[in-house]
């Protein structure tokens, strides 16, 4: 947990679908446990999904009609929250829906107001998002490529981590 009443740390990535952002936090996720940090995900889509199956008693109370499931067992517990035409809600009040933790890691939000890095692979044809993105604070790519910001090695998580944790002043 933070020291005292610190506020968590919030690091994001962002980058062209494809490019390995979900691949990248889930080897940075280790990276960061081994340090002895708890670490939690904020992974925005911008599609709609669903966790559960159609028939199973959740999916049969969200479909007659209930804002909130709350599913637990033994392992783990989970809440689902329909937003039934509400709008979608800020980074900030999801934020405040989670635990306290050392990190959060947020996967897309690219024109969200925190340092993140841009996931580049120039094989997807697509333009880098830092030169119009005042967050992006490095980009990490599996090829050298010409940019002004600290250049990161995609497949090595541990150089990530540990960037992002000077970056963020964590022990």
């Amino acid at each position: 947990m933070p020291a005292g009443n610190a506020p968590m740390k919030v690091f994001g990535f962002g980058g062209w679908s494809g490019s390995g952002k979900t691949t990248l936090v889930e080897k940075l996720i280790p990276e960061f446990t081994a340090r002895g940090l708890r670490v939690s995900v904020i992974k925005h889509a911008h599609h709609g999904f669903d966790l559960d199956k159609p028939g199973k008693d959740s999916w049969r109370h969200r479909e007659a009609g209930a804002t909130q499931v709350l599913m637990l067992s033994n392992d783990r517990w989970v809440l689902m929250h329909e937003l039934r035409g509400a709008p979608e809600p800020s980074l900030e009040e999801q934020l405040r829906l989670l635990e306290p933790c050392d990190l959060v890691l947020i996967e897309g939000y690219k024109a969200a107001a925190v340092p993140k890095i841009e996931i580049h692979r120039p094989a997807l044809g697509k333009p880098p998002l830092w030169p119009d993105n005042p967050h992006v604070v490095a980009v990490a790519s599996d090829l050298a490529i010409d940019c002004p910001l600290p250049l990161l090695p995609l497949n090595e998580p541990a150089r990530v981590a540990s960037f992002i944790l000077d970056h963020l002043k964590i022990q």
